[in-house]
């Protein structure tokens, strides 16, 4: 009988052992590879060359990459163990790691061995040049105008690279009825909107009288990283959108002329004049604008 009982603790704790072991609340290490066959356990993901751990929920996983999914673009449908944001990547107080976006995984600035894909794979006072792939040093000085050399995020303001203005209007201000902002310099890829002056306030052919026009002279850039450019009409212009004050959200294509648009830098920059129509006693106008995947940024028209 004692010898029985002594069987069931041994059973219990062995259990309790194996329920520890399963937990995910700790960090894992992560292996690099080539195949599956260099994994310990799960597969390689050989788009970024770590191994990824299998898992049925996310209580499989650790705290750090709770979100237990197929890993998109792989041929092996197992679910794994993915990081989500740098936030959660940083749970255990450390403040250098970043989700990788292709390996998923929490690993450090730029150390993804199919190279960076935004500017948050690499290091401070480096920016990720998404054509090759490469970290390269954050250029300060710059000439003319538009990205030039600047990072992605910053235009060239005369000599010096300036970060686009935060978007301080009500128009996207939550608290005020507006939209939220979600643009992240360090993730986010999508044009980016640099500059929007006041052209004229008055009367135009573009709003049925008695409102008025208010014009305002738009400039943007697609990332000198990306393969991508604007389009040659503005009738393929993508993803520009108005927002107004108390949040709207409107296709600011049907905004502009055609004849009030045009490319240049190989399709690498834009300049369209926008036309809003406003009563005849309207003195302002707060614009708020963004293409989809880039920043949102504010501008005032005064009459």
């Amino acid at each position: 009988m004692q010898l029985r009982k002594m069987m069931v603790m041994l059973a219990a704790l062995s259990s309790m052992s194996l329920a520890l072991t399963a937990c995910g609340d700790d960090a894992t290490t992560v292996e690099s590879c080539t195949s599956d066959t260099d994994c310990s356990s799960g597969f390689c993901n050989t788009a970024a060359g770590v191994c990824m751990d299998t898992c049925e929920s996310g209580s499989d996983c650790p705290d750090t990459e709770k979100n237990c999914a197929p890993l998109a673009g792989s041929s092996n449908t197992q679910k794994v163990c993915q990081c989500q944001t740098n936030q959660l990547c940083n749970t255990d107080d450390s403040t250098s790691l970043v989700c990788g976006t292709v390996s998923k995984r929490c690993e450090e600035p730029g150390s993804t061995p199919a190279g960076c894909k935004t500017n948050a794979d690499c290091d401070s006072g480096e920016t990720c040049e998404t054509a090759s792939g490469t970290c390269k040093p954050t250029a300060t000085t710059c000439s003319g105008e538009g990205q030039s050399t600047c990072a992605y995020g910053s235009y060239c303001g005369g000599t010096t690279c300036t970060p686009v203005p935060a978007p301080t209007c009500d128009n996207f201000n939550p608290s005020k009825g507006g939209k939220a902002p979600v643009w992240n310099v360090g993730t986010s890829t999508g044009p980016i909107i640099y500059s929007v002056t006041k052209v004229s306030v008055g009367t135009d052919s573009f709003c049925t009288s008695p409102l008025i026009t208010f014009k305002a002279q738009v400039k943007a850039y697609i990332d000198s990283g990306s393969s991508a450019t604007f389009p040659g009409q503005v009738s393929g212009l993508p993803g520009l959108l108005y927002v107004t004050v108390d949040g709207e959200e409107q296709s600011g294509i049907n905004l502009i002329r055609p004849s009030q648009y045009s490319t240049s830098n190989g399709g690498k920059t834009a300049q369209f004049t926008m036309n809003f129509c406003r009563p005849a006693d309207a003195t302002t106008l707060s614009v708020g604008l963004y293409f989809t995947g880039g920043n949102e940024i504010c501008g005032q028209i005064t009459k």
